[in-house]
Parts: structure tokens; C-alpha cells; sequence
């Protein structure tokens, strides 16, 4: 509470919230999603959890260089992740699934964090292709849709910063020895000692957790996993779509991979947890630019983010429990991996 990212986020959030419900009739709001057909959120649910199946599955394969662990055994510890990804600021449940792998498997947490950046990569690089392919829908997103600013700036900003981040990655897999030269070469004589004898291993580990992108096999496997994971999210937005009367909507199933690229791009910025507000602006905006009626589209996407956050968040919660894991526990660990990056 006492951390200025925490009120950064909270602020964001707040701003986005503000704008994406300025001028709705929030008693028609509340009227949509009253009568909503909320049985359609089963099957949405369903095909969701089958993606967070296959998350489990693209990080076992990330891993295997490291150690090998089944799926089955990743599931819990991926549910987890998103559960603190929903109520911790700062996305700290990555930090949360690293340490737990560490608890249960002793992987070390720089090594398992490395693969978690490579899966935000891979993940924001499938987001801006459901934009790009989407980019007519993405012409008509203006200030009528309720959404201030520019995401086709965004989009060609995120484009090539996540370009850039995947090729340095895939750089610094295939050539290990000769990017760690580098840093042993130029950076690390210029450091302090105590800060170098703290970082030299931490990134020694990190980059045994690149191990698995050595081989363009595997990297055109984990791209392929990563299109699957959001194709299943889509067809999540889908279902749901389906509890409102969307008969003004224009988009089809290309305009919901638009809504979700767009609103999982906005979500990387600083927000509250639960991406409240970043998810939801944008998520509004994206469904009144194809023709929706804004009232039915904040009714849809509020109702939408909730089925995305509630059922995972209690599922982490169950299996965190049932890992006798203590919040207290996962606060030292954080704070000592801020330590060591300090």
C-alpha cells in the first residue's frame, strides 16, 4: 500500500474506469445484464480452462530443458499465478508461480522467471497479430467509441518493442555464451561488487531458462501454443457473447480477437489488480466501434471480465491453500527478489 506503483496503477485504473463509463445509462447497464442469459458463461468457462490447460502445457515444454514436470503437475501451480496476477498489484503472481515451482520442484526462480518473460513475449506478439489482422476494425476506434487516445500508435509502438524484445531473446538463447560475454565483458567490471556478485548468477540462471529457444522447433512449437492459448480465451468472449443481444454487433468471432488483443495490450500498463478499468475501457470501446450500443457493450465486457477473474481467482485460491502456502511467505520472497534487483 505504501508503494507509489501501487497508486500509479490505481490511478490508471481509475482513469480508464472513468472514461469508459462516461455518459452510459448505468441503469441500463445494470437492466442488460439483468436479463442476460448467464448460462452461456458454462461453456465459456469450459473452453477457458482448456486454455489455461494448454498455458500449463507451453510452460512444461518451456521447462523441459531445465527439468522435466508433467502438466499435471503445472496446472495448480499456473492456477496460482493467476490468481495472484488478480488480487496482487504489479503482476506479482509471476513472482508467485516461481516461487512455487521453486517450493515444489527446485527450480530456481531466475531461471523459471526467464521463462515466464519468454511466455509474455510470445503472448504479446499473438496480441498484436489478432490487432493486425483486425486492422479495418481498429481504423474505426475513435473517440465516438468512448476510448481516448490512439491504439493504432499503440499497436505499431507494441509491435516493434515486443519484435525487438523476442529477437534479443531468441539472440541471446542461441549464442548463451557469447551474450553472457558480453555482460562479463562490459558490464560487470563497471558494477559494484556486491551488486555483481548478486547479479552474475541471477542471470546465469536466467538464461539457463532461455535454454528452450535454442532450438527453432521448439520456438515454432511454443508459438503455436501461444496462438492456440488465445484462440481458446476468444472463444470464451464468444460464448458470453452470446448472453446479450448483440443482433447490432458487426464484428463476428474476428472482431472478438480485435477486443482481445487490444484489451490484454492495454493491461500490460500499470493498472490495479484484476486489471480493473484497462480492461474494460478499451474492451468498450473496441464493441461500440462495431456497431454496439454502449450500454450492451459495457454490460457485456464488465460481465465478461468477471467471468474471467472469479473462477480462476478461486481455483488459484483452493490449490494455494491446499499447497499450505502463507501470504507471508510470498511477501518475504518478493520483497527479497526486489532486494536483490536493487
Amino acid at each position: 500500500m505504501k508503494r507509489w506503483q501501487f497508486w500509479l496503477g490505481l490511478l490508471i485504473g481509475g482513469l480508464f474506469l472513468y472514461f469508459s463509463l462516461q455518459g452510459l445509462h448505468l441503469d441500463v447497464v445494470w437492466s442488460v445484464m439483468q436479463t442476460a442469459n448467464l448460462w452461456w458463461l458454462l461453456p465459456g468457462i469450459a473452453v477457458y480452462f482448456v486454455g489455461v490447460w494448454a498455458r500449463a502445457w507451453r510452460w512444461h515444454y518451456l521447462l523441459k530443458p531445465i527439468k522435466p514436470i508433467s502438466t499435471n503437475a503445472m496446472f495448480p501451480i499456473v492456477t496460482i499465478g493467476y490468481m495472484g496476477n488478480n488480487i496482487l498489484p504489479a503482476r506479482a503472481g509471476e513472482v508467485l508461480r516461481a516461487f512455487v515451482l521453486r517450493k515444489r520442484q527446485g527450480v530456481p526462480v531466475s531461471a523459471s522467471l526467464a521463462t515466464i518473460v519468454v511466455e509474455r513475449i510470445f503472448d504479446g506478439v499473438v496480441m498484436l497479430m489478432f490487432v493486425i489482422f483486425n486492422l479495418n476494425g481498429l481504423a474505426q476506434l475513435s473517440a465516438d467509441s468512448g476510448f481516448v487516445g490512439s491504439i493504432q500508435t499503440v499497436a505499431l509502438v507494441g509491435t516493434l518493442a515486443f519484435a525487438v524484445a523476442l529477437a534479443a531473446f531468441l539472440l541471446a538463447a542461441a549464442y548463451p555464451h557469447q551474450s553472457l560475454g558480453l555482460y562479463q565483458r562490459w558490464i560487470m567490471p563497471r558494477l559494484p561488487a556486491v551488486i555483481g556478485n548478486r547479479l552474475t548468477p541471477m542471470l546465469e540462471s536466467f538464461w539457463q531458462g532461455l535454454e528452450s529457444l535454442r532450438s527453432p522447433a521448439n520456438v515454432l512449437m511454443v508459438f503455436v501454443t501461444s496462438i492456440a492459448i488465445w484462440l481458446f480465451e476468444t472463444a470464451k468472449y464468444w460464448f458470453v457473447m452470446h448472453a446479450f443481444d448483440f443482433s447490432l454487433y458487426s464484428g463476428g468471432f474476428f472482431g472478438l480477437m480485435l477486443m482481445n488483443g487490444v484489451v490484454n495490450l492495454a493491461t500490460t500498463l500499470p493498472g490495479p489488480p484484476g486489471h480493473v478499468g484497462t480492461f474494460d475501457g478499451p474492451g468498450i470501446a473496441v464493441l461500440a466501434a462495431y456497431g454496439l450500443p454502449r450500454e450492451i457493450a459495457a454490460s457485456y465486457t464488465l460481465t465478461l471480465h468477471a467471468a474471467l477473474w472469479l473462477p480462476i481467482t478461486l481455483l488459484g485460491a483452493y490449490y494455494m491453500a491446499r499447497e499450505g502456502l502463507k501470504w507471508n511467505e510470498v511477501r518475504a520472497e518478493y520483497e527479497k527478489l526486489e532486494h536483490e534487483a536493487e
